[in-house]
């Protein structure tokens, strides 16, 4: 009779090999065939089991398994190992339940049933009331409880046994209950356990915990594998969107001119992805061996992502401006270095307890005619979704009759679809306008600066630049050399720090032109002779008299190119700057400059005497024998300080504070006035006339307004003075955490605040403009100039973004994707 054994060998999967011996095993020349016959092997098991009624019982159960072996072997063959199903996949999980009651496990994927009792169920067996132990659980993590029936279960052997082997009682439907010999040697739980079924079941339930533990199946490798290579795409797309970001925000250009592998510089994008490779092993690996088409490295794919990331910066703009709900637009236009007009477009708002002018987009400016200009920007705003027609309350523009005009400009165009937007000129244009008609009204000024730009561009030359810094450092020691500043046709105000250069540096200035004048080259001393001329005692005069007035005016262009300044404030600084020129246009203060201009005019050699006339004027003949008692029909000219305080220093003031008068009068229309009622610091302070002139224009229910003045009053009298708001922005921020009291005067402070004050972002925009389209990226697109400036103006948002993200929407966006990122 053929003696078997199993063997369990475990590698990477559970395999079963079947090893078989026989005496009489013959050898012949054919493959060996191998054929199972079922054969009666008698195998019992005996249990004893004690009923629940005073008897003893044993339930024993044999199970008898047929099993029967042919096998053909070759002649003269002692044995021969069978080897099935080697390297074959595990098979599938059993998705049927095993046999047994419902309050224990179902199928693999459960644990083992092991409830927790205070007492479990007793009966009598063998003369005791026995029950099952929860300590049981400890000893053998196999076994398992069922209430229902009273009985353990062995979850291997119900789980992971070999096909076609014998049940035991630990996996029939009513399981073990003999608790009385449960913990026996040789029966029970230890005969169970000592089972050749048992062990083998065992095998194959610690290699499932194995591989679940340490997700080596081929499932889950997979997806481990998957998860991998899409963190891995999704990390290298990232560094993408960094490095675009990197280079916009700092302006400077990503493309080559030869992108090539062989090129010596292939652009900024390329060259700062290489040195990334270097230390990043993954973007490595996607550089050499990824395809080409998928490195996405190419210039519509950088065009695409920076349109990505410019469009995130813009939905975070829009998203803060439609939580504020008002809000004003800003814009300017200016012609880039192709010549193109291009718009800028600013939105001022209030956002989190600030005031934020954020930068949206250019567009090119096909017409510039007022229907034009008025299609692009209701264009723009419908495009974002802005609500414009009920939350646009204020508009900017320079002066420029186009966009001014009372009946078709830009402005009265707007205020037709939208009614509440109140134009506001720039103000800082209004300042700048202000000594630009000065300027010209007063011939000795007009004269003045045309001689220091005259002086700057004799200075900037080759030779007398080298000789003005050697003489610097000669007549002052210890300070840097300083330079003449070009002056500036749209930002007057900046000229304060030419005369300002000019003023200090007047001795070396002086020391330069008369070394040139004595020179051999007659072109340079000419030249030098002429200016040195004219810096006489007018020229002095004018230098100290601007370098005081627009001083006090660079102070008030620099307040009002703030982005946090609201009207009332500009209003307070106009009428500051106007205060100081009547305080300038009075005698004390012209003896103060005068002594000033003798002073320097001692210091330098610079003549300050009224020159003599040609020849003396001759008394008439008929009046030679007569004395002379009246000057009548003779002239007498003035002396050097009457003269220069008559035609520069008086005319000068006069033409400012003329011009401030005329070019800031708009504080008295009624907005204005309303506006200023919101001022702690105006006498019209929550005045209700003035407040309803505000609330009338913006179409606010007056009654409520008129209640809500009469509680904050009172709520301001409960306050102690020094926790009063004093300026307009502390008032909203007084009543922002109770706006939902005080809702209309709330509504109208928010109004005040985000009304423009100038257009200095827009041309603080045009700045950057010329950085990133010069002369060397004149050919770039619309779309992608607009993008670039976007994420070069508003880089904080910029920098701040979140990449993952940027992921997300490239992967939505971009239609032809060739690697995996979700």
């Amino acid at each position: 009779m053929a003696l078997f054994r199993y063997q369990i060998l475990f590698k990477t999967k559970p395999l079963v090999i079947l090893q078989f011996q026989g005496p009489k095993m013959k050898r012949k020349g054919q493959d060996i065939r191998t054929f199972f016959k079922k054969r009666s092997v008698n195998q019992r098991e005996t249990e004893e089991v004690e009923t629940q009624k005073d008897s003893q019982s044993v339930e024993e159960e044999t199970q008898k398994v047929s099993q029967s072996v042919e096998v053909e072997t070759q002649k003269d063959s002692q044995s021969v190992e069978v080897e099935s199903q080697k390297d074959s996949p595990e098979p599938p999980e059993d998705t049927t339940s095993p046999t047994g009651p419902h309050d224990i496990s179902k199928h693999r994927g459960d644990s083992p049933s092991q409830p927790i009792r205070q007492g479990f169920p007793r009966t009598l067996q063998g003369g005791a009331w026995r029950s099952f132990h929860v300590e049981w659980y400890q000893e053998r993590q196999w076994l398992e409880y069922s209430h229902s029936k009273d009985a353990a279960y062995c979850y291997p052997c119900r789980h992971f046994s070999l096909p076609n082997v014998p049940k035991s009682v630990f996996t029939s439907v009513d399981g073990y209950c003999n608790w009385k010999k449960a913990t026996f040697r040789d029966s029970g739980f230890c005969r169970h356990a000592k089972s050749e079924h048992h062990v083998n079941a065992m095998l194959a339930w610690e290699e499932d915990k194995r591989r679940k533990d340490n997700n080596t199946s081929m499932i889950v490798l997979m997806e481990a594998e998957n998860r991998k290579k899409i963190t891995d795409n999704q990390k290298y797309i990232k560094t993408l969107g960094e490095i675009l970001c990197l280079t916009a925000t700092q302006n400077i250009a990503q493309r080559g001119h030869r992108e090539s592998s062989d090129s010596e510089n292939r652009g900024n994008f390329l060259e700062i992805l290489e040195l990334v490779s270097k230390h990043d092993q993954s973007v490595r690996t996607r550089l050499e061996d990824q395809a080409k088409n998928a490195k996405y490295t190419s210039s519509h794919i950088q065009n695409e992502m920076i349109s990505i990331l410019a469009g995130m910066v813009r939905d975070e703009i829009i998203k803060e401006v439609k939580e504020s709900e008002q809000f004003s637009v800003i814009v300017d236009e200016t012609k880039d270095i192709k010549k193109k007009e291009q718009m800028s477009f600013v939105l001022r708002y209030f956002y989190n307890g600030m005031v934020h002018e954020s930068f949206l987009e250019f567009q090119e400016a096909e017409r510039l005619d007022a229907a034009g200009l008025t299609e692009k920007i209701i264009d723009c705003l419908e495009r974002h979704g802005l609500n414009y027609k009920e939350n646009l309350v204020g508009q900017g523009y320079d002066g420029a009759a186009v966009m001014s005009g009372k009946h078709s400009g830009v402005q009265a165009r707007i205020r037709d679809v939208a009614s509440h937007a109140f134009y506001v000129h720039c103000s800082a244009h209004c300042l700048n306008l202000v000594i630009v008609d000065s300027v010209k009204s007063v011939s000795e000024a007009g004269k003045f600066f045309s001689l220091l730009e005259r002086l700057y561009v004799f200075m900037s030359g080759s030779y007398a630049h080298e000789k003005w810094l050697k003489v610097q450092q000669e007549m002052f020691k210890g300070e840097g050399p300083r330079e003449l500043q070009r002056l500036s046709d749209t930002r007057w105000a900046c000229r304060y720090v030419a005369c300002r250069n000019v003023m200090d540096r007047l001795p070396a200035i002086v020391c330069v032109l008369e070394d040139i004048s004595h020179e051999d080259n007659p072109d340079r001393a000419v030249e030098a002779r002429g200016i040195l001329h004219q810096i006489d005692l007018n020229f002095i005069g004018c230098l100290v008299v601007f370098r005081k007035i627009l001083g006090e005016s660079k102070f008030l262009s620099d307040m009002l190119q703030s982005t946090k300044i609201d009207l009332t404030k500009a209003v307070e600084l106009a009428e500051t700057l106007q205060q100081t020129l009547r305080e300038y246009r009075s005698e004390p203060s012209f003896e103060t400059v005068w002594g000033e201009v003798l002073d320097i005019c001692q210091s330098n050699s610079i003549p300050t005497s009224q020159p003599t006339c040609k020849r003396a004027r001759q008394v008439a003949r008929t009046l030679q024998s007569s004395v002379v008692t009246s000057t009548l029909g003779q002239h007498t000219e003035p002396d050097n300080k009457e003269s220069f305080r008559v035609k520069v220093y008086y005319s000068i003031i006069d033409c400012m504070i003329g011009e401030m008068e005329r070019r800031f009068s708009k504080i008295n229309c009624e907005i204005m006035k309303g506006i200023q009622a919101f001022n702690p610091s105006s006498p019209s302070f929550l005045s209700e006339e003035a407040v309803l002139l505000l609330a009338n224009s913006y179409g606010t229910n007056s009654d409520d307004v008129k209640l809500e003045l009469h509680q904050v009053k009172r709520l301001f009298d409960r306050t102690a003075k020094k926790e009063r708001p004093t300026s307009l922005m502390e008032l909203l921020l007084f009543l922002d955490p109770i706006k939902t009291v005080f809702f209309e005067l709330h509504r109208l402070c928010k109004i005040a605040v985000v009304l423009p004050v100038s257009s200095a972002s827009c041309e603080r925009s045009f700045s950057t403009l010329k950085l990133v389209k010069n002369h060397l990226r004149s050919t770039m697109a619309e779309n992608r100039l607009s993008s670039l400036a976007t994420l070069s103006i508003e880089s904080a948002r910029a920098k701040g973004l979140d990449l993952d993200e940027f992921v997300r929407r490239f992967a939505v966006e971009h239609g032809n994707r060739r690697i995996v990122l979700f």
